[in-house]
């Protein structure tokens, strides 16, 4: 998409749902020099899921990564290894016997060490973004997703300098015409996540900072959970069949059920106030457009997995969408 500059014109970047992933991050960054963006929007969910451990023993290290046993009995293995736990958003973690036997038996241990794992890889992804923009105009906008513990989330609150921006709860200046809103929660998922919320509290959120807009037709609506019912919010319907069981995909006469996985208060929200546009995350599997009103909403999906970066391309023109592009690499 060529560039095109005017007169109070901005050209963002969007991305969400990253979970970890060491060269999506990587890519999300460069992205402001590859696609000559003034911004770099993020829709939430920073953090990686789980953590790898790599138990030593015998003098040789041992792993497990997808169900699949490793012995890294060399230095190029143990590289190897620990860079695809990475493109995969997992953090690891060198331990003893010990350590893996008292992890195993304590949850709350595993999600302390996760929580500190992932602080750290956060405060390394804010520095490379201030060290590779430095001397540029381009802002990182940052905020959680429902994956993202408040615990974790705070060190957005601590870094936030000249290009890094904690923007969640909060009326940012995009430029001198366009501001942007951002909710990082979510509706409640099968996965009891760290920040969902109820539909009333997800609208309250909304209201607060959309009360504070001065022109809602230039502003952007940057909310983690897609709007309710849409081509955006399609995922599989899961269930859960007793306590502590991970949730499955439901069947019906040999058919997967599909249900929609967004909120009502966003799309009723965007329906009441229609920004300028709307940017989505949350629903990996289903990225595209839609339209409520006038209002155009994206989710670019996600495949952070694989370490590949999905976003969307907008250029915001005074009080119209102008050109906008999906972009996957």
């Amino acid at each position: 998409m060529p560039r095109r500059r005017g007169r109070n014109g901005i050209r963002l970047f969007f991305a969400a749902d990253l979970h970890g992933s060491q060269p999506a991050w990587r890519k999300f960054v460069n992205a402001a020099a590859f696609y000559e963006v003034d911004a770099l929007v993020f829709g939430g969910d920073l953090m990686g899921k789980a953590l790898v451990p790599i138990v030593r023993r015998n003098g040789t290290m041992h792993a497990e990564l997808h169900g699949r046993a490793h012995t890294l009995d060399s230095r190029s293995a143990m590289e190897d290894f620990t860079r695809r736990v990475e493109v995969a958003g997992l953090y690891w973690r060198v331990m003893d016997a010990d350590e893996h036997e008292r992890l195993g038996a304590d949850a709350l241990l595993v999600e302390g060490l996760v929580q500190g794992l992932a602080r750290e890889r956060l405060f390394e992804w804010m520095e490379f973004a201030e060290e590779r923009l430095r001397g540029t105009p381009v802002r990182v906008y940052l905020t959680g997703g429902n994956d993202d513990a408040p615990a974790v989330l705070d060190a957005l609150d601590e870094a936030d300098g000249e290009r890094i921006v904690a923007s969640e709860g909060r009326v940012v200046e995009l430029d001198e015409a366009h501001t942007m809103i951002t909710v990082g929660f979510s509706t409640p998922t099968p996965w009891d996540t760290a920040r969902e919320a109820s539909e009333d509290e997800i609208r309250s959120a909304i209201d607060t900072s959309a009360a504070q807009v001065r022109d809602l037709t230039r502003s952007v609506f940057n909310l983690h959970c897609p709007p309710k019912d849409t081509l955006i919010d399609r995922c599989l319907k899961l269930r859960r069949d007793g306590p502590g069981e991970l949730p499955r995909p439901v069947r019906e006469a040999g058919r997967f059920v599909t249900t929609g996985g967004g909120s009502v208060a966003v799309r009723e929200a965007i329906r009441e106030y229609q920004p300028l546009v709307a940017l989505h995350g949350h629903i990996h599997e289903s990225p595209g457009r839609v339209r409520i009103g006038r209002t155009p909403c994206f989710n670019p999906g996600s495949q952070y997995g694989e370490g590949r970066l999905e976003g969307v391309i907008a250029e915001l023109r005074d009080a119209r969408l102008g050109a906008y592009q999906h972009t996957s690499g």
